[in-house]
This record gives C-alpha cells, sequence and structure tokens, in this order.
C-alpha cells in the first residue's frame, strides 16, 4: 500500500505537532483529511471531504481516524455509495457524541451506528473523558469492528505519551494484510 493512501482523519481541532497521527504523518509520509474548519466541524463538510480525497486515491484507501474523525469514517460509510474506496479503517479514542455535554459542544454528531462495509478496529482507552470504555464497545459493536482496550491513556493523544506510537502502527499493519472489504 502507498504511503499518500493511507488517510490521516484528525478529530476536532485536528491533531497538533506531538499527536501520534502527526507523527505517523511525517514518519511515513501518511496524508492527512485537511477539514476546511477545524474548530467548528459540521458533519456533512467533513463527510464530503473524505468523500473527495478518497476518489482522488489511486487504489483502496486505509483509513487512521482519532475522535471525532471516527464519526466522519461512520457516517461517510453509511451515505457514500463509495465505501469500495476503502480497504480497512483504525479508529481511535471515538467520542461519545451522545452525552449531552459533548452534544452540546458538537451539534450534528450523532454517530452512526451500522456496520461498515469495510474491516475495521476500534482502539480505546479506560479513562477516555469523552466517553467510556463500555460505549466505545457498543460504537464497536454497532460499525461491526475488532475492540480493543487499551487501559488508561486519557484520549489517546498529545497529551498520552505516545510518541510514535508502535502498538497501534503494529494493528494498522494487520489491516494492511487483511483481505478488502468484508461482507457486511
Amino acid at each position: 500500500m502507498k504511503p499518500h493512501n493511507i488517510l490521516i482523519l484528525p478529530g476536532w481541532k485536528n491533531s497538533g505537532p506531538d499527536h501520534w497521527q502527526s507523527r505517523w504523518e511525517r514518519k511515513f509520509g501518511y496524508q492527512r483529511v485537511e477539514q476546511h474548519d477545524w474548530q467548528r466541524p459540521l458533519r456533512g463538510d467533513w463527510i464530503a471531504r473524505l468523500e473527495d480525497v478518497l476518489l482522488s486515491c489511486t487504489e483502496p484507501a486505509l483509513l487512521v481516524a482519532h475522535s471525532l474523525g471516527c464519526l466522519t469514517v461512520a457516517a461517510w460509510a453509511a451515505h457514500s455509495k463509495n465505501t469500495h474506496l476503502v480497504k480497512a479503517a483504525l479508529l481511535v479514542a471515538p467520542p461519545d457524541t451522545a452525552r449531552q455535554d459533548i452534544a452540546q459542544v458538537l451539534p450534528g454528531w450523532a454517530p452512526v451506528l451500522q456496520p461498515l462495509p469495510f474491516h475495521a478496529a476500534v482502539m480505546a482507552s479506560s479513562d477516555d473523558p469523552f466517553c467510556s470504555l463500555a460505549r466505545a464497545r457498543d460504537l464497536a459493536n454497532g460499525w461491526g469492528a475488532r475492540f480493543d482496550d487499551l487501559g488508561a491513556l486519557g484520549h489517546v493523544n498529545a497529551d498520552s505519551g505516545l510518541d510514535d506510537w508502535p502498538l497501534a502502527h503494529a494493528a494498522l499493519t494487520q489491516l494492511i494484510w487483511m483481505k478488502p472489504n468484508k461482507i457486511a
């Protein structure tokens, strides 16, 4: 798989330079899906941007999503006629946007819970302030994704001190070698 076909999907407010997603982008040459507004995300805009980037890929892409990027992937997959353009997705630290406090800050981001038409793995932390481990497991089940409990890593971001996070990169490598498109 070519590095530019591995797409980085940050969450709300983007991923800073010390975030494992940014480190992977620099180290491996993966492509970030840039959004027009990281501060006030609109789900329709984020989905449309993902669709545009996927249409420009030369082979099926692998998605590496963090936080709100996970919900972008699920919403895109529920509406796109081009899901064949994705081989698999690594979904890390999905937020619980059904929670009242988060729904107020991120209106219009109710999670889409239907099986993804490609392989996916959800990785979540037991002490994520934006999503309980039980809710993250529910999201993974709704998406038909494998679930990995990471232990106590907060929101699995730069504050978690993961550096290049080889554990998750190994999970990504496993997804690369899976046969494209599972039967949903």
